[in-house]
């Protein structure tokens, strides 16, 4: 299967460069999976698209202002986007040139914490290189360099980082958004509260918490997964063979509440509709060939592409995606790929928007 089957062709002018003014007023392509037939709704319509039992599975990761702008101490502007806490989610395998530094010394010593991260420019930030941010109210070093290219690097600071990076910090938009986000919270779902994320489960953007009381008031199920969107969001496919590409790790959790809710609507014969790819790549990720999931923490690499045969969810709310994506691909898995196309096609035609400030797919 070659990565250029996931290809289209999408007019500039149709990548939403800022939200919409109210979320709830987003276009919804909604998809019936089985026949492909379409039909053009708003995401406000949603709850009445919706049955008495289906369980509605939400991602409640949180957007950290990971993007730091700052400089080296030798001079030169420097980019850092965090991805995530090494400290916290474990450790990495790091390509280490031990003869510049004393790598765990400086890392254990003192204060401070210890960070995947991209950077540009890659090249001015060999291990040793040690950075700025604001007016030197945080420091940084560079430990080492991963396998995949990435930095560890151990910031120093005074107090909480949270706070530092709400002050230092921006959201790491998209490379695709050309434009600054004039409120940040447009960028967290309104249900995120664990943080943790580099970019948002922006399928979950367009609901407002009127929209979720009228779910639940409609006798609909929600639950939630904790997935900490990583790199795997930022990385293109570059081989050829989309069998070849590799994703990298990002950490999850599926709560005892949440596995009791999924599993109770498979045994009713529910529908499960996962919100998002994230969503439903927690589910996929620790459900039984029966679609009977487990609680779970820890760490998903799946990767799911036309061919994989789901085991869980029953249903996809999701946006329009980055063709040749990882996030096309997994979309096509669950409904076709020439279904998918069909459908990216009447969207363009009828001016939908696109990636992640767009609009929305439901399909079922």
């Amino acid at each position: 299967m070659n990565k250029t089957d996931f290809f289209y062709d999408l007019p500039t002018e149709l990548i939403a460069q800022r939200p919409i003014e109210r979320r709830e007023q987003s276009r919804l392509l909604c998809m019936d999976r089985a026949s492909g037939a379409m039909e053009h709704r708003r995401f406000f319509e949603l709850p009445g698209l919706l049955r008495a039992g289906d369980c509605l599975v939400l991602n409640d990761s949180r957007v950290l202002p990971a993007r730091l702008l700052g400089r080296r101490e030798t001079g030169g502007a420097v980019e850092v986007v965090l991805l995530r806490d090494v400290g916290v989610f474990g450790s990495v395998e790091c390509k280490v040139e031990s003869e510049k530094l004393d790598i765990e010394r400086e890392k254990f010593i003192g204060g401070g914490c210890v960070w995947e991260c991209l950077t540009r420019p890659g090249r001015k930030t060999r291990v040793g290189t040690r950075l700025v941010f604001g007016d030197n109210e945080m420091t940084a070093i560079v430990l080492g360099v991963t396998d995949g290219g990435n930095r560890l690097i151990k910031f120093n600071y005074d107090g909480v980082f949270l706070d530092v990076l709400e002050r230092l910090g921006k959201m790491p938009l998209p490379p695709y958004i050309h434009e600054e986000l004039d409120d940040s919270q447009r960028y967290q779902t309104v249900y995120s509260r664990v943080n943790g994320s580099a970019a948002a489960p922006t399928a979950g953007l367009h609901f407002t918490k009127e929209i979720l009381n009228e779910c639940c008031a409609r006798g609909v199920d929600l639950c939630y997964v904790t997935l900490h969107v990583g790199l795997s969001t930022f990385r293109p496919v570059k081989s050829e063979a989309v069998e070849e590409h590799k994703m990298h790790a990002e950490f999850f959790v599926v709560p005892d509440e949440t596995a009791v809710v999924v599993n109770r609507a498979k045994a009713e014969g529910k529908r499960v509709i996962a919100i998002g790819t994230t969503s439903c790549r927690a589910l996929e990720s620790c459900a039984d060939i029966e679609g009977r999931v487990c609680a779970f923490s820890g760490f998903t690499d799946i990767f799911i592409y036309p061919g994989y045969r789901f085991k869980c969810i029953d249903g996809l709310i999701t946006n329009f995606h980055l063709p040749e994506s990882t996030l096309i691909m997994l979309v096509s898995a669950f409904t076709g790929r020439e279904n998918v196309l069909r459908a990216y096609e009447e969207a363009i035609r009828e001016r939908y928007r696109f990636f992640s400030f767009g609009d929305a797919m439901m399909i079922v």
